[in-house]
């Protein structure tokens, strides 16, 4: 259980913080850049749910939990000490579970014809913001991944997440259809 009765502690005056292990390291470390981008993964899908309603709400809020445990992951380097091998680790059902929203998602959906725009709904456009979030996380989490251990299905988790995020702003848009790229429209 996570007990928070001290919101500031100082201990990050300096310029570092503090790992789930305690270690400490410079704000800019490469682990906290990925864990501190899905946290703003996170905020972007709190905005994209003030628009949001039925099952698309209610699986952006398992989204939202699922973000918490990857960076719950992530703050703890796969080290092979007891807290890691203690650790709240994402899981390949999470990953499976994305898919079949996806799936489901998707099934309701016409084929695209051209690439989309970031835009339509206003929910539609906050999880266009998200899914640029998310890519960006997930940048970081593989760079990171490329000199320290990260756990497979983390990796995989913020890629399937991307691609949720993708179909969750095509559906926000069924009613009024996709807002889609024509290219070349403005060069005459």
């Amino acid at each position: 259980m996570v007990v928070l009765n001290r919101i500031y502690t100082r201990t990050g005056d300096k310029g570092d913080t503090g790992l789930g292990t305690g270690k400490r390291v410079p704000k800019f470390d490469l682990r906290i850049e990925a864990y501190g981008t899905v946290d703003e993964t996170n905020a972007c899908i709190g905005v994209a749910r003030l628009s949001s309603s039925g099952e698309l709400d209610a699986m952006l809020a398992r989204v939202q939990n699922d973000l918490f445990d990857l960076g719950a992951d992530l703050c703890i380097p796969e080290d092979g000490s007891e807290i890691a091998q203690k650790a709240l680790r994402m899981k390949d059902a999470q990953v499976e579970r994305l898919e079949h929203e996806i799936d489901a998602m998707n099934a309701r959906l016409q084929p695209l014809t051209s690439f989309v725009l970031p835009g339509g709904t206003a929910t539609a456009a906050h999880l266009h913001v998200a899914r640029t979030v998310c890519r960006r996380a997930e940048r970081l989490i593989v760079k990171l991944a490329q000199g320290e251990p990260v756990g497979a299905s983390a990796v995989k988790y913020a890629n399937r997440l991307s691609d949720f995020l993708f179909v969750a702003a095509r559906l926000a848009n069924l009613p009024q259809g996709d807002v889609l790229w024509v290219p070349g429209a403005n060069r005459t």
